[in-house]
C-alpha cells in the first residue's frame, strides 16, 4: 500500500500529545511510560493515575457515543508535561479498553470517532499539515499561492486511488479530479478548502492504521489481561447497546414488526378492498418511513379496485418527495383505520403507544434484546467446561 518509505521525525512533544494516534505516537507512548516508570498494570489500577483513567473514559465515551463526530476540544493543558502525559496515556487507556472488549462493533465506533476527530484537527492545522500528510501518504506537493488564495495540494495518484473508493460523493471519482504526471489536484470544494479535502482523505488512513493496530493488539491480548478492564468494558458496551437500539434504522424492520394498522392496509388492498384516502396516504407515508422503495409501495396497490399504475406512481412519488409524516394512532382511529380493539394487541394497549412508528421501534428493540441475550447465552455455554467427559 502507498505509504511514506520513511516516517518523518517528530520531536515536538506537544504535537505528539495532540495527535497520539499518529504512526510516530506508539514510540512516544513507550517513551512516556519508561520515563515515568509506569507499567500497563499501573495504568489500569495505580491510584495516582486515576485522572488519566478518567480522561481516557471520557475520550472513549465521546468517540463512541458522539453521533455527529467526536469533540476536538480538550481540557488538558498540553503546554505542561503532566498535561501531555495525560493526553497520551488517556488515549492509550481508551484503546486498551476497546481491545479488551473483543467487540467489533465497539472497535468500529471508536475508530470512526477517533478518525473523525483527526479529520477536523488535521484540517485546522495549517502550520503542520504537510508534516501530518507526509506521515500518512507517500508524498504531497503544494501549488504556488495566488494572492490571498489558500494553498492547493496535489497528492500522488496511487494514494488517491487506494483511499478514495472508501469515500462517497462525485468529488472522489478520479475522472472528476485534475490529474497531471501522476499527481491529483485536491481542488477546494463548496465550504471546504483544499486542506480540508486532503484531510478527509487522510482520515481513511487514520481509520486503517487504528483498526490494524487494535486488531494486532487483540490477537496478542490474553483473557487474563483483558479481564483487568472488565469494569470499563462492561460500562461502555452497555452504553453502546443502548445507543445502537436508539439508532436502529427503520429499514431494519421485518414484516413481523409491522403494526396492525399497516398490516391491515396492505392485506385489504391485496384482497381488493377499497381502502379509504387516509389509509392509502398512511400506507405510502409509513412505507417510506420504514425504508421501502417506491416500487415496493406501489406494488401494495396493484389489486386495488381502482388501480391505475400511472396514477399510483405519481401519488406515491408525491408523498415520498414531500416527506409526509405517517398518521398517528388518534388520527387513524378517527378515520376508521385502526383495526385493533382493547385486548387484541398487548403493545397497542400501552398508554405511551401513540404512533405506529413507536410500535415498530418497540418491536425492533425487543428483537434486538432477544438476539443479544441468545448470543450471551451461547458464549456462556461455549465457555463452560465439558463436564460430560470430566
Amino acid at each position: 500500500m502507498p505509504m511514506p518509505l520513511a516516517l518523518p521525525t517528530i520531536e515536538d512533544e506537544r504535537f505528539l500529545a495532540r495527535y497520539p494516534f499518529m504512526p510516530q505516537g506508539r514510540e512516544h507512548m513507550r517513551q512516556i511510560l519508561d520515563a515515568n516508570g509506569i507499567t500497563i498494570e499501573d495504568l489500569i489500577e495505580a491510584p495516582w493515575l486515576e485522572d488519566i483513567r478518567t480522561q481516557g473514559r471520557l475520550r472513549l465515551l465521546d468517540s463512541v457515543m458522539h453521533k455527529d463526530g467526536a469533540d476536538t476540544a480538550t481540557t488538558v493543558d498540553l503546554s505542561t508535561e503532566v498535561g501531555r502525559m495525560t493526553e497520551v496515556l488517556s488515549f492509550l487507556h481508551a484503546m486498551l479498553v476497546v481491545c479488551a472488549s473483543f467487540n467489533e462493533r465497539l472497535l468500529a465506533r471508536w475508530v470512526e470517532g477517533e478518525a473523525s476527530r483527526a479529520d477536523i484537527l488535521f484540517g485546522d492545522d495549517l502550520g503542520n499539515f504537510e508534516l501530518i500528510a507526509s506521515s500518512y501518504i507517500s508524498d504531497i506537493r503544494t501549488e504556488p499561492k495566488r494572492g490571498n488564495e489558500d494553498v492547493v495540494y496535489w497528492i500522488p495518484m496511487v494514494d488517491f486511488i487506494e483511499l478514495c473508493p472508501r469515500i462517497s460523493g462525485t468529488y472522489w471519482h478520479l475522472p472528476n479530479r485534475p490529474v497531471e504526471d501522476g499527481w491529483v489536484r485536491m481542488d477546494p470544494a463548496v465550504g471546504e478548502s483544499s486542506r480540508g479535502r486532503t484531510a478527509r482523505l487522510l482520515k481513511e488512513r487514520v481509520r486503517e492504521n487504528l483498526t490494524d493496530s487494535c486488531l494486532e493488539r487483540m490477537s496478542r491480548m490474553s483473557e487474563e489481561f483483558a479481564a483487568l478492564f472488565s469494569e470499563p468494558v462492561e460500562r461502555i458496551t452497555l452504553l453502546l447497546s443502548e445507543q445502537v437500539e436508539a439508532e436502529m434504522p427503520m429499514s431494519a424492520a421485518i414484516r413481523e414488526d409491522w403494526p396492525p394498522c399497516f398490516e391491515s392496509a396492505v392485506s385489504e388492498l391485496n384482497q381488493g378492498v377499497n381502502v379509504n384516502h387516509v389509509g392509502r396516504v398512511f400506507l405510502a407515508a409509513f412505507s417510506k418511513s420504514i425504508g421501502l422503495s417506491q416500487e415496493q409501495t406501489c406494488s401494495f396497490f396493484a389489486n386495488a379496485p381502482d388501480y391505475n399504475a400511472e396514477t399510483t406512481g405519481y401519488q406515491v412519488n408525491q408523498i415520498y418527495e414531500r416527506d409526509y409524516t405517517p398518521h398517528g394512532c388518534s388520527a387513524l382511529k378517527t378515520s376508521a383505520r385502526c383495526p385493533v380493539q382493547p385486548g387484541d394487541d398487548r403493545l397497542c394497549d400501552q398508554e405511551w403507544l401513540t404512533h405506529p412508528l413507536k410500535y415498530i421501534r418497540a418491536k425492533q428493540r425487543s428483537r434486538f434484546r432477544e438476539s443479544s441475550q441468545e448470543i450471551q447465552e451461547s458464549e456462556v455455554a461455549e465457555s463452560e467446561p465439558d463436564t460430560a467427559n470430566s
